[in-house]
């Protein structure tokens, strides 16, 4: 049971780890969540929908590549770990930039009108989030380093759960929040997800990486 606990904490750091560093999507759902309420919340799932499906993916085919792999598991290890930090470093870097931060502040132009119901809206931020590569290369580097921890349909299973779960309630609490709000969340307030967000993946980048072969 610990165990459990231990995969699925993996899984919730690692949901967070992709959703927190607010970009254009994160964006575009606080600005749903300003004009409508029930089509942000629809939207915010989208995006958790789409993780959930990544994560799946990954996890499914990881073990097997690491199983292939076989005898250089440490070099996998360390291939995936470097692959987490350039990511994890890339965003650090792109919070320090105060033209970054604008460019993320502005993001895509948001749909203006009427923008359909919440079944539109969640088939629109689905295809969104789908096309970013690099949600799908952070949960490939993630589970092809660990495997050995995810290979059996459980511990899989339950890791995937806490990706969904934290990804989830991320992006409700964001919906909150711009429905509280009534406005963006300032510069200061963007660069800090960024950092708390890509510090986390830096993070599973050393945790992958240890011990060194």
């Amino acid at each position: 049971m610990s165990e459990m606990w231990t995969t699925a904490v993996a899984g919730a750091a690692a949901g967070l780890g992709v959703a927190m560093p607010l970009g254009a999507m994160g964006v575009l759902l606080i600005q749903e969540g300003m004009r409508d309420r029930r089509n942000a919340i629809a939207a915010a799932a989208a995006v958790a929908v789409v993780d959930l499906a990544y994560a799946a993916v990954a996890t499914a085919l990881g073990p097997l590549v690491a199983s292939a792999l076989s005898g250089v598991e440490a070099w996998v290890r360390l291939v995936s770990a470097a692959v987490l930090m350039v990511i994890a470093l890339r965003g650090l870097w792109a919070s320090r930039s105060a033209g970054a931060e604008t460019g993320a502040a502005d993001g895509p132009a948001a749909p203006g009108g009427d923008t359909g119901g919440p079944a539109r809206t969640f088939a629109r931020f689905a295809a969104l989030t789908l096309v970013n590569p690099t949600t799908a290369l952070y949960f490939a580097a993630l589970t092809t380093a660990q495997g050995a921890a995810l290979r059996g349909g459980a511990a899989g299973t339950v890791f995937v759960a806490g990706v969904f779960a934290a990804s989830l309630v991320w992006q409700q609490l964001l919906v909150a929040a711009s429905g509280f709000t009534g406005a963006r969340i300032g510069a200061r307030a963007r660069a800090w997800t960024f950092r708390v967000g890509f510090g986390l993946v830096a993070v599973y980048a050393v945790k992958v990486a240890l011990p060194l072969p």
